[in-house]
């Protein structure tokens, strides 16, 4: 486990059972979050785009189908993102591979060269439009701010375009913002997380980190010595795992 990386000052405030925190946390001095499906229910924009640009090259696609390419294009190809944070493809490039993959699953080519070109530009517009920070984020933030708890974000993307969804989406509150090039390594390294701890000036001990990945968020911050939390949205908590782990940002105070 990484040492603390700062001292919180003076300006800094713990919360604790009797701010409504839940008492299996500890006093906490400050909380960072993943942002995609932890703030911003990315998987909605990604999967209403991939389909209002595809319909037409998809015709009579069903229900099932449609459930199928999306599942693929969201969750099925995500070592292909992993490329792009190792280098490997460009951002442009990970999408394009992500549909050429979810056409494969239906049977049908995807569009090669400059019409490929076209469609991931029409996406890339079209899930702009369809972003949204989840319901539960909002109160936790309001009750934050009344603690007087300063918050932040870490994320496996750069920073820009990350500000820009965020601001997006209405969450332009969370100004302590880590992204891949802030610090040149993605999560699980340490050092992503402990920028986010010093951007608060907490101690990493007393932060909370809360993600739904279980590899980076919650066990990577643990590992960076932070507090991790795994938020298994959408899913029966998993009994076989010993950290913390919610279902919702609400179950982080009480009374929401």
């Amino acid at each position: 486990m990484a040492e603390d990386s700062a001292v919180a000052g003076p300006a800094a405030h713990s919360v604790s059972a009797g701010h409504g925190l839940d008492p299996r946390f500890g006093d906490i001095q400050g909380v960072l979050f993943d942002i995609d499906e932890t703030l911003v229910d990315l998987e909605y924009a990604m999967s209403t785009a991939f389909r209002a640009v595809s319909e037409h090259l998809l015709p009579g696609l069903d229900a099932a189908g449609w459930q199928g390419v999306g599942k693929v294009f969201t969750h099925g190809t995500t070592h292909l993102y992993d490329r792009y944070l190792a280098g490997e493809l460009s951002f442009n490039e990970q999408r394009i591979l992500r549909g050429r993959a979810a056409f494969g699953y239906v049977g049908v080519d995807f569009p090669d060269d400059e019409a490929a070109q076209q469609w991931v530009e029409s996406y890339a517009e079209t899930q702009h439009g369809h972003l949204r920070a989840f319901e539960d984020v909002v109160p936790l933030l309001d009750a934050l701010d009344a603690a007087g708890v300063p918050y932040g974000a870490v994320s496996n993307n750069v920073h820009n375009y990350q500000r820009a969804k965020l601001d997006r989406v209405g969450l332009q509150r969370i100004t302590h913002l880590v992204g891949t090039d802030t610090v040149g390594v993605p999560k699980p390294d340490p050092a992503i997380y402990l920028e986010g701890v010093r951007l608060l000036g907490t101690s990493a001990a007393r932060t909370l980190y809360v993600g739904d990945n279980l590899l980076l968020d919650a066990q990577g911050a643990t590992a960076a010595g932070l507090v991790g939390v795994w938020l298994n949205r959408g899913s029966a908590l998993d009994e076989d795992f010993a950290g913390a782990q919610i279902a919702s940002l609400g179950e982080l105070l009480g009374g929401l």
